[in-house]
């Protein structure tokens, strides 16, 4: 799965102009992990336009935009919302925001102001709990978190129905799916859901009472 995870995070990145490199291709299970090895992704947009965020928790497309250099650590379980009681279980999540991890990916990415990025599966549906988990990743260095949500939501818009990405595995699925009618643009829903919502039923004719109808017969079939 996280193979699979870290694909739909890279593919999103290029689509968004990223050159993105995957440092560690191995699984570190035995020992504590280097800095290095804390990086799932590191990503360069040579092409970044505007003011880095700033607190702008959780991020998308257009935050990233503005973003030259980012580290990324991907954590795609796709089983659970994470919560500030996850993050104190799980304290590993906060590595990827540490000055050493940043320093390991200079390497690759050259000097310079560096974004960390935690890759979430969801956050809490609860705002008083969403806005304590984003204030705990803040808290603890974290600039940007990305949930999968949106990173498949914003890959499916851009993907084009009538276009062929034999590169890229994930958007061919995509593709494919749009292509069937099994992947629908997410403001497509919306409109139709507005549309269902604003649509006055159709109006019927008030039923007569059967006496009234029986009379009404009767007096039509006389001579």
């Amino acid at each position: 799965m996280a193979s699979v995870s870290e694909i739909i995070v890279r593919d999103y990145l290029e689509t968004l102009g990223f050159l993105v490199r995957q440092p560690t291709k191995y699984q570190v299970t035995a020992r504590a992990k280097r800095p290095e090895e804390e990086i799932d992704l590191v990503a360069v947009n040579l092409m970044a336009a505007g003011a880095p965020p700033r607190n702008g928790l959780p991020w998308g497309g257009a935050e990233l935009r503005c973003v030259r250099r980012a580290i990324f650590s991907v954590r795609g379980w796709h089983t659970e919302r994470i919560t500030p009681a996850i993050l104190d279980d799980a304290p590993e999540m906060f590595r990827i925001a540490a000055d050493e991890v940043a320093r390991a990916a200079e390497p690759w990415i050259g000097p310079g102001p560096i974004a960390r990025v935690l890759c979430l599966p969801a956050l809490p549906a609860s705002r008083d709990l969403r806005e304590a988990t984003l204030r705990r990743l803040a808290e603890r260095g974290v600039d940007g978190v990305l949930t999968f949500r949106t990173v498949l939501s914003e890959l499916a818009a851009t993907v084009d129905a009538n276009s062929n990405y034999e590169k890229s595995d994930l958007l061919q699925m995509l593709r494919i799916l749009k292509n069937y009618g099994l992947l629908r643009d997410a403001q497509l829903d919306l409109f139709n859901g507005r549309a269902r919502r604003f649509l006055k039923p159709k109006e019927r004719r008030p039923r007569p009472p059967e006496n009234a109808r029986n009379a009404d017969e009767s007096a039509g079939g006389a001579p």
